[in-house]
């Protein structure tokens, strides 16, 4: 008899079912960076950590809640929705390991800054959004829906930001980091208006049809470019540091565009469906957030890290756990119910970014801040205990 041939690490790897699908290590890897990244910020906002290196607490802060969590869940997300979606083939086996060993990397290298040149930490933190885009470029420029191809400039935006900010850093130019991280902030906006505006209403439509509680209104493409362009506009706008007039109207305009969309979702009749919940409440802190905005820029007392707080903690981290949950139920193959420990943690995060909000505003203390870090991070740390072993393991058969 012939000897069985080993299989290559290639084969092993793909077998691996924490590699099957792009949410599994993401999902893992971002919700077990959580707490750490939480607790590093109150070490270092106390004191206990150093992280000149970075750039300082605030900008190391910046960088490590966009380059380093909000990626994680991102990408995860991105990486499952676009064949869902759009029919790509799925990243799977060896590409996803190296996307997830190109994250670990520029983590790694991030909070070892104080011991590596700083060109050696930008490089290693610069590989995961290009290999990211390469993979994907291709593919999504050959899906027959043209829209698809917005997420392109996103990721080149992206990339444009990280590297900005680095080469900030290493000049010693704080302004320049925090506009790249501002920039930054305002591509995941627009990703989230984009894709989150498509799961969204399409969810609370099928869900709306199987309560019998009614139908939603058509789609208006034209509503949904003006809400894009405007969006577009206020982004550039702020990062231009245009005059206060220019940006507060446009965020005042992308308020009332962004205002109607999300009326039409009548996300009232879901607030007993608590997936969907956590996405409609997800969209009225992005209101807060473009009202809040408009309000800074036309001289109301209001800090400028106000509205970006109410999109970070509130919007972002609301649609973060819900599509987690969704997506990782739905992808191994168990019902959309959602546990009672990840019901709380929707809760735990709202307070999160309640506290975190008013902290800003009024100037709370600084424990008031650490306690919302430590709730932010909680509510992942709920669905890293949940669904660790979830992720980690095969799915289960799917139902007729």
């Amino acid at each position: 008899m012939r000897p069985t041939a080993r299989p290559t690490f290639a084969a092993r790897v793909a077998a691996l079912p924490v590699f099957v699908s792009g949410f599994r290590p993401f999902y893992l890897l971002g919700t077990l960076y959580a707490p750490l990244l939480a607790l590093g910020g109150v070490g270092a906002f106390a004191g206990i950590v150093d992280l000149a290196a970075s750039g300082g607490h605030v900008l190391w802060h910046g960088h490590e809640m966009l380059f380093g969590f909000a990626s994680a869940i991102v990408i995860g997300t991105l990486l499952t929705a676009l064949p869902s979606w759009a029919g790509t083939p799925e990243l799977r086996g060896l590409p996803l390991a190296g996307l997830a060993l190109a994250w670990l990397l520029g983590r790694a290298a991030f909070w070892a800054a104080p011991w590596l040149p700083a060109g050696a930490v930008a490089f290693v933190d610069l590989l995961l959004w290009p290999a990211l885009l390469a993979l994907l470029a291709g593919p999504v420029w050959r899906v027959p829906n043209r829209l698809y191809r917005l997420l392109l400039p996103l990721l080149l935006a992206l990339i444009a930001a990280n590297l900005a900010y680095h080469v900030a850093v290493i000049a010693g130019d704080a302004n320049l980091a925090e506009r790249a991280l501002r920039a930054a902030v305002w591509a995941l906006v627009v990703l989230y208006t984009l894709k989150g505006g498509v799961l969204t209403p399409v969810f609370t439509g099928n869900a709306l049809r199987e309560l019998r509680r009614g139908a939603l209104p058509r789609g208006s493409m034209p509503l949904e470019a003006v809400a894009l362009a405007l969006l577009v506009a206020l982004a550039a706008a702020d990062v231009a540091r245009s005059p206060g007039a220019l940006t507060g109207s446009l965020a005042a305009a992308c308020t009332l565009a962004h205002g109607v969309r999300v009326a039409r979702w009548r996300g009232w009749r879901v607030a007993d469906q608590p997936l969907l919940a956590g996405m409609h409440l997800g969209f009225a802190w992005l209101l807060l957030a473009l009202a809040l905005k408009a309000l800074a820029e036309f001289g109301a007392p209001l800090p400028e890290a106000a509205w970006v707080h109410a999109f970070t903690v509130g919007a972002l981290g609301l649609m973060m756990l819900s599509l987690m949950i969704r997506v990782t139920l739905r992808h191994t193959g168990r019902e959309l119910a959602v546990p009672a420990l990840l019901r709380g943690a929707a809760w735990v995060m709202f307070g999160a970014a309640a506290l975190r909000l008013a902290a800003t505003v009024h100037g709370l203390a600084p424990q008031f801040v650490a306690l919302a870090a430590l709730l932010w991070a909680a509510a992942f740390v709920a669905v890293l205990l949940r669904f660790a072993r979830v992720l980690m393991a095969p799915s289960l058969p799917r139902r007729g």
